[in-house]
């Protein structure tokens, strides 16, 4: 397990998930090594979202799907 905290470019805010991936697949993802579905195949999309911008689930559909 490990802990990655990012900043929301929609809102802000910081926060920590605390994620099933090693330092390892994080370090060769952050090379450049491997696109980060292949780096992180057991990760949700929404997880993978977290990591690629700090993005939240909540704050991606508050965004692109507003209630009328």
């Amino acid at each position: 397990m490990m802990k990655i905290t990012r900043k929301s470019p929609f809102t802000g805010k910081v926060r920590t998930k605390e994620l099933p991936i090693t330092k390892f697949e994080y370090e060769l993802w952050q090379k450049g090594g491997l696109l980060i579905q292949h780096a992180f195949p057991n990760l949700s999309a929404d997880d993978r979202e977290f990591i690629l911008t700090g993005i939240s689930s909540s704050e991606w559909n508050e965004t692109f799907n507003p209630s009328d």
